[in-house]
């Protein structure tokens, strides 16, 4: 297996998802309960759905959170998806990026939110390719991730591969696993390619330091992409 590749990160995520879903339980993670959490709540809620696709849902809290949204929640890593149905009502889905991208994920929901879930390459260009076999026409494909300036605080600002880290996890974590990184043109890109037009663009930060603590993209179907 490649150090830096979609499978590894597939493999990290089989290892880890047991101290992960304490951790999103325990509000562990500072930013999250301080910053990210709400922002992506509140920028599914501004699209007012009535149906929703959380896709790489984890152990499901985003799903739960949502009350009042008719949601189903997809993830590769079976025992996430057994962590989410423990936890209570909701419809949850074992399935990969992979196979959303072939159009498995057959859908015309309102929203299809990935918070901080679009890790890989070829898999996560699969996912915007086939944006519109999951999103209803005038749907909303809404993405969380890492903000560039803050994930290239030291330089480097191109695509490419990026070493993982669990540092600041603990130590009930091992094998992290590694990422895309994304410049702000190459994830415009990605949505005018899945014939998603960029509604609106938020980037949320830290209250008191105003450090940008994600970015958060919102595009719009409007066509079939191109063959």
């Amino acid at each position: 297996m490649k150090p830096l590749s979609d499978q590894k990160i597939i493999d990290s995520w089989m290892k880890n998802s047991d101290p992960w879903t304490d951790a999103v339980r325990s509000g562990a993670i500072a930013s999250r309960m301080l910053v990210t959490n709400q922002a992506i709540v509140d920028a599914v809620r501004s699209r007012a759905p009535a149906s929703g696709i959380d896709i790489g849902c984890g152990e499901g809290w985003l799903v739960r959170a949502l009350d009042g949204v008719a949601m189903v929640g997809v993830d590769v890593v079976p025992a996430l998806i057994g962590q989410a149905r423990a936890a209570g009502e909701g419809d949850f889905r074992v399935l990969s990026y992979e196979e959303i991208g072939a159009g498995k994920l057959s859908m015309a929901a309102d929203v299809a939110v990935c918070n901080f879930s679009l890790l890989g390459k070829e898999s996560v260009e699969g996912v915007f390719r086939a944006a519109h076999s999951f999103l209803a026409a005038g749907g909303a494909l809404i993405v969380q991730t890492m903000h560039p300036a803050a994930a290239c605080a030291a330089g480097d600002y191109r695509d490419g591969w990026r070493a993982g880290s669990w540092a600041g996890f603990g130590n009930a974590f091992s094998d992290p696993a590694p990422w895309y990184f994304r410049t702000l043109a190459s994830w415009l890109g990605l949505f005018r390619d899945g014939g998603l037009r960029l509604v609106d663009l938020r980037e949320p930060a830290h209250p008191e330091t105003g450090t940008p603590l994600s970015l958060i993209m919102i595009g719009e179907m409007e066509r079939l992409p191109a063959a």
